[in-house]
Formats: C-alpha cells, structure tokens, sequence
C-alpha cells in the first residue's frame, strides 16, 4: 500500500539533555531549588577537575576521589547558600579544598617514602636517554611536588596549587582561602621562592617541570 508523503510523522529528532547547554551559574541556580537533573550535569561537568585538585593535594587517587564525592553531598546540603552573584568555580572549589584540608589534617598516618623517586632520579643521572627522562618528568613530578610541598604551609600549598596548577586568578584564590589578593600574593611568592631552592638544591633535572619563577620575579 502506498504511503502518502504528507501522512508520514516526522521522525523523532535527539533533543539535547535539558540542562546540557545550561551555564555553571545557571546550574546551580537549578540545584538551589532543588532540581537533581541539574545536580547531576554539574557532578559530569566538575568531577575531573575536582579530582585533579583533590588528588593534589592528598597525593591519594582514592581519598581524592572520596572527598569529590563528599563534595557534591555538601553543595547539595548547603545549595540554598548559593549566592547568584558568587562564581560557581569559586564557590565550589572551596567546598572541595576545605574538605580536602580538613581530610588531610585528620589523616592518622601518612606515606613519605621518598625512595622510589629518588631511585628514578639515580636511573637518570646513570645515562637514561633525553625522551625517557621526558617520559619520568611526566609520571614522577607530581610525586617530586608531594615531597617538595611538604614544607610550605596549607595557605601556601593551596594557594600554589589554585595559582599556578588550576589556573585561578588572584581575586578567585583569595576568596576560596578566605584572604586578601594581597596575602595571596605573598604566600604564592613564598611558596615559589621556596620550591625553587629546593628544587635546584635537591632535584636541578626537574627544575624548568614547575614554571616557579626567579625568586626576584614579580607576581
């Protein structure tokens, strides 16, 4: 039997996710008034970098990936807190960085060994070809930073991390630690000056890896 063209329904075109095109703002706004499906495009949106930054600064994959998922709980629990006029990144990082301290502080017992590193960093001084060294600067600098970050303080070492790792202007920096853009500058200058003289004292291969800048350098 023949089909007449004008008969035929139009075929079922994807529509994107409701809130797919939605900003972080207006995201939030939704989660504010209570609306999961936006929760749930913010946690697909925020987990990665969240993750990142947990991992950072527990130097644990796992305990990071706990705290993120702490995190999103507490911006569902405190979401009618949420001020439109705040940025969201802000908002939420420092949700995530202040759990991620708080979990640090209370952690019983803590990993220092600095032997494997320094094992590879005798493997390279033995003659290891250019490309393999490149290879070791990208597995093993995280965990050079670990050991290096040991000796500067939490406002340090956050403000390092937000700075310089993730990108967050000197406004955003301060409003997550709760300082002025004064105090985050001093505290990012500090942290560079220090990791750059322990940098070139104990691990020179390693020092252009952390774009720390000279010590007289302007901030």
């Amino acid at each position: 039997m023949l089909e007449l063209v004008y008969s035929r329904r139009p075929s079922a075109v994807p529509q994107p996710a409701p809130w797919e095109e939605a900003t972080d703002r207006d995201l939030l706004m939704a989660v504010s008034e209570g609306d999961e499906g936006a929760l749930n495009e913010l946690i697909g949106r925020k987990t990665k970098p969240l993750l990142q930054l947990c991992q950072r600064i527990l130097g644990d994959v796992e305990e990071a990936r706990d705290v993120v998922q702490v995190t999103f709980f507490k911006v569902w629990e405190n979401r009618r807190k949420f001020d439109e006029r705040w940025a969201p990144n802000t908002w939420i990082y420092r949700i995530a960085s202040n759990l991620a301290i708080d979990h640090l502080r209370s952690r019983k017992s803590r990993e220092r060994s600095n032997e494997p590193v320094r094992q590879h960093l005798l493997q390279v001084a033995d003659g290891r070809a250019a490309r393999d060294l490149s290879r070791l600067q990208q597995t093993e600098v995280a965990a050079i930073f670990r050991e290096l970050s040991t000796g500067l303080s939490e406002k340090q070492r956050m403000v390092f991390l937000l700075r310089e790792i993730e990108g967050l202007s000197s406004s955003e920096v301060a409003e997550i630690i709760g300082s002025r853009e004064s105090t985050v500058r001093n505290h990012l200058f500090n942290a560079r000056k220090f990791l750059r003289r322990e940098l070139l004292r104990r691990f020179p291969e390693y020092a252009g890896g952390f774009g720390l800048a000279d010590d007289g350098e302007e901030i």
